[in-house]
């Protein structure tokens, strides 16, 4: 018997916002909101075919390099494209190292992702 992955959680100041950041990004369909039994208020992104994306708001920033991170590829532009329309959202070029095929990023919280090249 093994577990599956359900969800995906991410600490983070502004739930609200960050959750927006990562629907547009990703172009998930759903969203959902529930608190827990502190009152705090915990923002889901919902998708039939995908883990969910989880929000969860907590009172420190991040410190230090992110120990588990993103990767993601766009499915009709190519790469450089989408690193472009992720920027308009409120992404950051972090790292495009000549040598890899990836280039990092950072979310609107400094959130290390990676964005491949386009996947078939």
């Amino acid at each position: 018997m093994s577990s599956r992955l359900i969800a995906v959680a991410v600490d983070c100041r502004d739930a609200e916002a960050l959750a927006e950041f990562w629907r547009a990004a990703l172009d998930y369909p759903h969203t959902e909101r529930w608190q827990d039994s502190h009152g705090l208020t915990y923002v889901e992104l919902k998708a039939a075919d995908r883990p969910a994306l989880l929000f969860q708001p907590v009172s420190e920033g991040k410190s230090g390099k992110n120990r588990l991170h993103l990767d993601i590829a766009p499915d009709r532009v190519e790469q450089r494209d989408e690193v472009a329309r992720l920027v308009t959202l409120g992404a950051k070029v972090a790292e495009d190292p000549e040598d890899d095929h990836w280039i990092v990023l950072k979310d609107p919280e400094d959130n290390e992702f990676c964005v491949l090249p386009r996947r078939p």
